[in-house]
């Protein structure tokens, strides 16, 4: 193992420290969270990389990292100030959680994970991590209930997926209901519209891209700069999904996918708020999810975080991200910061 990870050297006994600077990250990990070696999109050196620049450009981060042998972990957090940190994360991030060093055992991740509590504890009283997934909010409890921290876990939102392996569009689209096929069936008749589907970044598809966000239902984007960039990158690498639907040579609808190891991600949506009645949304997932299921063949398609109808029409199955609020008893900004959670939940339970 140690052959793989040449600028990383090993140690005897569990070790740890804070970096403080994406830059530090990159030197330490030595390659170990680039593409290749790291399977989730979000566990990666240039996904933190643009959340950094991107998202909290003005708030320090304070990556927690401990090493054993040659095997690492990493906890990516933001310093909130006044002794509090969140996750290195943003409503772009659709799961986060340690990362470590590929081939990492599991007795020796949650030793590692147990150092990174402690080692968090001498900076921070007051710790807040999403959107976890079930199986990394409880490896995450148990490490830093072990250190000492009281910890509250709850359910934060939906997370939806479609089981595919195995089938081509006909065949899911046949497992789907009569309701959503018909509503695809009548609208291709009454309001078609021209698809196209890019693997590559393209500037002017982006544009149209834009133009469809600005013009409809969601919320003024986050950060276009983020989006773009993101897109861009996965273009190079050959993930990207851009579908455009036009009518009348005027885009109507746009979705950003990614595919990657099997996985598709379904990232951004929208549709012409004018043009909710002729469903081009529908119309465009429809194209979209037929180029990805009969060319790309993943074994799931994620839905992304989120409870909205519609994403149940084309999924199989409801899971669920998680937060966790945790607190350092044995530090004041700790101690605070839980008060402050009790006494507020202590005059919820009052109003009621």
């Amino acid at each position: 193992m140690t052959a793989h990870f040449p600028l990383i050297e090993a140690a005897a006994t569990p070790g740890a420290r804070m970096l403080g600077s994406i830059d530090a990250l990159a030197r330490e990990s030595a390659g170990m969270l680039d593409r290749p070696f790291q399977r989730g999109q979000y566990d990666r050196l240039d996904w933190l990389t643009l959340t950094a620049q991107h998202l909290w450009p003005d708030t320090p981060v304070a990556i927690a990292a401990a090493r054993v042998g040659p095997h690492s972990l990493w906890l990516p957090l933001r310093d909130g100030g006044a002794g509090r940190a969140r996750s290195l994360a943003s409503w772009y991030t659709l799961a986060f959680g340690p990362i470590a060093t590929p081939g990492c055992p599991e007795d020796v991740r949650a030793t590692l994970l147990e150092t990174i509590a402690r080692q968090v504890g001498k900076r921070f009283g007051a710790l807040a991590l999403w959107p976890l997934e079930p199986e990394v909010c409880a490896e995450v409890q148990s490490a830093f209930r072990a250190q000492g921290w009281i910890v509250i876990a709850r359910v934060e939102t939906a997370h939806w997926v479609a089981h595919t392996a195995g089938l081509d569009f006909d065949a899911y689209w046949a497992r789907r209901g009569s309701k959503l096929r018909n509503t695809v069936r009548r609208r291709a008749k009454s309001s078609p519209v021209e698809t196209q589907i890019f693997d590559r970044f393209d500037a002017d598809a982006w544009a149209a891209y834009e133009t469809v966000y600005a013009g409809s239902w969601k919320p003024n984007e986050g950060s276009p700069a983020f989006v773009r960039a993101f897109a861009e990158q996965e273009g190079a690498a050959g993930t990207l999904r851009l579908g455009i639907a036009r009518r009348d040579g005027q885009p109507v609808a746009a979705q950003f996918w990614t595919v990657e190891n099997r996985v598709a991600t379904i990232h951004k949506l929208a549709h012409l708020e004018s043009e909710r009645a002729n469903s081009p949304g529908t119309l465009l997932s429809h194209a979209m999810f037929r180029q990805v299921l009969d060319h790309d063949r993943p074994d799931l398609i994620d839905y992304g975080n989120g409870d909205e109808g519609y994403k149940a029409e084309w999924m199989d199955e409801r899971r669920v991200r998680h937060r966790l609020r945790m607190f350092n008893p044995y530090c004041l900004s700790g101690l605070a910061a839980g008060a402050s959670i009790a006494a507020k939940a202590l005059l919820r339970r009052v109003a009621r």
